[in-house]
């Protein structure tokens, strides 16, 4: 699935959940064949930088292999793998990681889409394990657990040191078996969740009609941009285009993203044929425009776009991409900020380094990961009321949505 033209989001990496399609873009790139594990370390010199001094690595190597006192501990392959991880580690980029081979072999399963899992999404945000979005109808969802929780613990494991692609192996598991997640949601006392693994499903669009104050409004939600949202999109866009309705909502809450073509596709629905719905931009200082192919069919509804913060990647790149070029006002809450390109290289012994190589920028130059996309009306919901029943909250049901009713308002 993965090839050079087609670029994948991983935002977040669907943790265990479902470990598909989640939070950056993807190329990939093959280094040689897959051959036998690392046995004898080989080619010191072969590749060292002409202005660094290794001397510290191999007289750190050296004393290990001369002096430690277990020396049938010191597995060549081990330290070799350990020292690249460290290196890559040190970076401080959670989406920058090295897979050892069986590592490399399920997350490239996994973003072709075989996985299985409770159904959350997760990331980092200030270097904390945090859920990006429960997916609907999961068992996460089910149990209750919601953007913006930090996930502390999973099975008494602390997280706190581990990468996101570590706690995805500690999730996953066989379907119908338990796992435990040490919530704290709201700085709020911790809390431990059991959720029951299951094979995930997900939905990808919704619409349904609504009436406020006598017009007719499309509300149409997007869950995530998987390889079926294409047609779907255009099926519902049809079927609204042939409907009576006036006014259209487009809800991206808790869309964690997906594929990067499929945001492209879906934003030229809104836009003129040509115009930027993103721009990719690497080190160097060179950038890479993609814009609208689209027949900008939606464009004569007006339209508000529903965001949170478990909107992220592709999600914040379609809804930068309306509000730049046709002013579609964002209401709800900033999103949560995942826009990195990542490219996949395989290595010849089956190893991989999934490492960050650009940043996507809005149409006006705003850069997604450092910054997230605000709302022009920010709508809070009262997460402490909802959380305590004192609040009866529903997404997508007027009056019991304040960020729908909002948009509702602003659509009169």
């Amino acid at each position: 699935m993965l090839t050079i033209s087609k670029k994948l989001f991983i935002p977040l990496l669907l943790a265990t959940l479902i470990v598909g399609c989640a939070s950056g873009i993807f190329f990939e790139r093959s280094n040689g064949v897959e051959s036998n594990p690392v046995k004898t370390l080989i080619n010191r010199e072969l590749g060292q930088p002409d202005q660094v001094d290794f001397s510290l690595f191999w007289d750190t190597w050296n004393s290990l292999h001369n002096k430690y006192v277990d020396e049938e501990k010191l597995d060549t392959k081990k330290l070799l793998y350990g020292a690249i991880q460290g290196m890559v580690n040190s970076i401080g980029d959670p989406y920058t990681v090295f897979f050892e081979p069986p590592e490399s072999k399920k997350f490239q399963e996994e973003i072709s889409g075989s996985f299985g899992g409770v159904g959350i999404e997760i990331g980092k945000r200030e270097g904390v394990l945090t859920v990006i979005a429960p997916i609907k109808d999961t068992p996460a969802y089910k149990a209750g657990l919601k953007a913006g929780d930090k996930i502390l613990r999973v099975d008494n494991a602390p997280t706190a040191d581990l990468s996101i692609e570590e706690v995805v192996n500690l999730i996953r598991g066989k379907r119908g078996t338990p796992v435990v997640l040490t919530i704290s949601s709201n700085g709020a006392d911790t809390r431990d969740v059991e959720i029951i693994r299951d094979t995930i499903k997900i939905p990808t669009i919704e619409w349904t009609m609504l009436e406020s104050e006598g017009k007719k409004v499309a509300y149409l939600q997007i869950f995530t941009f998987n390889q079926n949202v294409d047609s779907e999109f255009q099926k519902a866009s049809q079927e609204i285009l042939k409907s009576e309705a006036e006014r259209l909502v487009l809800d991206l809450r808790n869309n964690p993203g997906g594929l990067l073509d499929s945001a492209i596709n879906i934003a030229g629905w809104f836009l003129d044929k040509d115009q930027i719905v993103t721009v990719e931009a690497f080190r160097d200082g060179s950038r890479n425009e993609f814009k609208s192919r689209g027949n900008g069919s939606l464009k004569v509804y007006p339209t508000v776009i529903l965001i949170n913060g478990g909107s992220a990647s592709a999600s914040e790149i379609v809804a930068g991409a309306l509000h730049d070029n046709k002013g579609i006002r964002l209401v709800g809450e900033k999103t949560f900020g995942k826009g990195s390109v990542q490219e996949l290289e395989k290595y010849k012994d089956g190893s991989s380094l999934k490492i960050t190589i650009a940043k996507w920028l809005t149409p006006n130059g705003i850069s997604i990961s450092d910054t997230g996309i605000e709302p022009d009306m920010k709508v809070e919901l009262p997460k402490e009321e909802i959380e305590k029943g004192e609040f009866e909250f529903e997404l997508g049901v007027p009056g019991k949505d304040p960020q729908l009713d909002k948009a509702l308002d602003l659509l009169k």
